[in-house]
Order: structure tokens, then sequence, then C-alpha cells
């Protein structure tokens, strides 16, 4: 079988498998999460904002930058897509500036990266699959930018959980994971399936 024919056959699985009735707009998203982890629980954990798969794919459309806190999402991203869309997707996670400021503020380069995102010129889809301190400059700011939207699904024990939760709380638009479980996996698989929503982009 070759990829695209496992990967249908994959997705035959995952919808007959999948016993929680889910929107139509929603509902590819959350099969890809599945398909890229084999982890049906993201059908109940798996947020979204009203209306946010629209507004995201909108601003992909008109040009915004992708803003990850890892490598790891950030290749994980189909550059096919991207290109075929001409979107623009960055990290800065190993910039050397950014470790440097971090060292000397005493912070994560994950926050400072946040930092140097917030500062970019337009609007920006901010992609966090395993820190949640990346998170936390965006949710200490006294009033939010109206340029943004978030994919939140940071991984693990610490901070994750109430990072998650605060999203959801703020009013950002958002997509999040709630609870322990995510990664860069998951991250770079809710964005694929934005982009692969998005007529013209895949064949």
């Amino acid at each position: 079988m070759n990829p695209m024919d496992i990967e249908k056959r994959s997705m035959e699985i995952i919808e007959a498998e999948l016993r929680l009735p889910l929107p139509e707009e929603i509902k590819p998203i959350v099969k890809r999460v599945i398909h890229a982890t084999a982890d049906f629980s993201f059908a109940e954990t798996l947020r979204f904002s009203p209306g946010v798969t629209g507004l995201m794919r909108g601003m992909l459309k008109d040009g915004a930058t992708i803003v990850t806190d890892t490598n790891m999402a950030l290749a994980g991203i189909s550059k096919a897509a991207l290109k075929k869309l001409g979107a623009n997707a960055v990290c800065f996670i190993a910039d050397e500036e950014v470790a440097k400021e971090a060292k000397e503020r005493g912070q994560t380069r994950a926050y400072v990266s946040m930092e140097r995102a917030l500062a970019l010129p337009g609007s920006k889809l901010l992609v966090c699959g395993n820190a949640p301190t990346f998170l936390f400059p965006l949710l200490q700011m006294p009033i939010l930018p109206r340029d943004i939207a978030v994919v939140g699904v940071p991984v693990g024990f610490v901070n994750v959980v109430e990072a998650k939760e605060r999203l959801w709380e703020s009013g950002i638009p958002c997509i999040a994971a709630m609870g322990r479980r995510g990664g860069s996996n998951v991250a770079a698989a809710i964005v694929n399936a934005l982009l692969y929503g998005i007529p013209g982009v895949r064949p």
C-alpha cells in the first residue's frame, strides 16, 4: 500500500471506531490527532472555541505566521501544505539570543520565545505542544491581542493542566487539549488538519 492508501484506511478505521458524535467542523481535526496518537481519548479532551476552525483557516489564508514552541512541532507541519498556501512557520526555541536572554532573566526559552512571537508584525497562529511556559507571556497580558489564535496542547505534569485551563478561560480563540495529554505531534497534527481543510492545499 502507498502512504496515501494507508492514511485513507487508517481514517476509515478511526471513523468506524469513533464512538463520540462530533460536529463535522471539528471531526477532521480530531481524527487527525487520533491518527497521530492512536489515542481516542482526544475526542473527549479536545476543546474548540466557537468558530475557531474557520477563523484559523482564514488567518492562514491571509498570511498569518505560525509560531511553534518546539522545533519538533515545526518539523511535523507539512512543508508542502505551507508552500501551497504561501504560509510561513517559525520557531525561536533554538535561537542563540533567546537562549542567552532566558538564562540572564532566569526564564525558560519557551517564555522568551513567546515574547518574540508576540512582537512579530501581523496575525499569528501560536502553537504550543510541549512547553506550557510558552503560553505564560500571552496569558499575563492585561489586554489581549486581537490578531492571534492559539493551538494549546502542551503535555506533561507541571503547569500543564493549569495553563490550558487559563487559556480556555481567557477568551482567546483556541484549540486546546484539556488535561495532561498533548505533545508536539498533536500540535502538528492539528495544524496540518487546518491546512488540509483549505481548498487546494492538499490533492
